[in-house]
């Protein structure tokens, strides 16, 4: 990202301004053990965004396949479009696991004791730049996801002809590639509309939930500063005019989003609550001025895979803004 943006903001709930951003950020001697295994992870994730990006799916071998039961010319066509692709979908949910211990490893590191975590986040920033990057590919991902129906259509065409075949006491060579318990796992990782988003909040809740010694607010202050950091870099004219692309306006809105709909998973009463140290109301109001077509996929992730937006406790405002 080529705009160097440093950062001075006021957190809500705070007086002082505690936080100094930067995109260009390099590792300290003592971030570099975390900062590599995530590096590692983030290399590889740009080759899963373009995979996905160009993955066109079977449908017309299928179709064909379909209509023609007993044409074995075109089943076994079929079958051979199929594989190559689930071995592509096998990759992808691996990747989500890899994905899952990198932001294990940077939570760590950004709520450890003795520091708070706006100072972990002044601290460590190439930390905090990359847990950024896994959000904004996390929502990329997903936003690709959702609007390629391909994807589960592939996959239940691949189970339905491994379970037919295995009926007939056929065992097929793909099967290797994927077996039954590896078929279930991705089945229910690919019904998720936003597969990537959900693998995080999961492993958020479960981070929160497993260091019981460790305060709820060190997670969700460390979230509710990035939401901030986010919300005023593309509210300010004097940060905005520094963006050199509309992809890093693009990138800050997918970490925003991305980090809202983290706390609103972990904290007890959520993002959308008067209590909330997230400014909703700012932040919805940033994505709708942009063009809709950019925003219309993070809008909806905000309306659909948070959990506390439809409590009594959400105002009524804030549900009217994401009509």
């Amino acid at each position: 990202f080529h705009s160097c943006v440093l950062v001075q903001i006021v957190p809500r709930g705070e007086t002082q301004p505690v936080i100094f951003w930067s995109f260009h950020a390099q590792p300290t001697e003592a971030e570099t053990a975390v900062w590599n295994q995530v590096s590692a992870v983030l290399e590889e994730a740009h080759g899963i965004l373009a995979e996905l990006q160009s993955y066109n799916g079977a449908g017309q071998e299928i179709r064909e396949a379909i209509q023609n039961p007993g044409d074995l010319a075109l089943q076994e066509k079929a079958w051979n479009a199929v594989c190559p692709l689930v071995a592509k979908l096998k990759r992808f949910y691996e990747f989500s696991l890899r994905l899952e211990n990198a932001l294990r490893s940077l939570l760590e590191a950004l709520t450890s004791p003795p520091y708070a975590p706006m100072q972990h986040l002044e601290r460590e920033q190439a930390l905090a730049k990359q847990f950024a990057e896994i959000l904004h590919f996390t929502l990329s991902f997903d936003e690709l996801k959702m609007t390629n129906p391909a994807i589960q259509n592939d996959f239940s065409y691949y189970r339905r002809t491994i379970s037919r075949n295995r009926l007939n006491n056929q065992q097929l060579e793909a099967e290797n590639e994927v077996n039954n318990e590896m078929a279930n796992r991705m089945s229910l990782f690919y019904a998720e509309a936003t597969p990537m988003l959900k693998t995080l909040s999961n492993a958020t809740t479960k981070f929160v939930s497993e260091n019981k010694t460790l305060p709820i607010e060190d997670t969700t202050d460390c979230l509710s500063t990035m939401a901030c950091v986010c919300r005023v870099m593309l509210e300010t004219p004097e940060y905005r005019c520094r963006f050199t692309n509309t992809d890093t306006m693009l990138f800050c809105m997918r970490v925003m989003v991305g980090v809202i709909i983290l706390y609103d998973h972990v904290h007890p009463v959520g993002a959308f609550a008067k209590t909330s140290k997230i400014d909703m109301k700012g932040c919805i109001k940033v994505l709708k001025e942009q063009p809709s077509n950019s925003v219309e996929g993070l809008l909806n992730a905000l309306r659909y895979t948070t959990r506390h937006l439809n409590d009594d406790s959400t105002s009524k405002q804030i549900r009217a803004l994401l009509q």
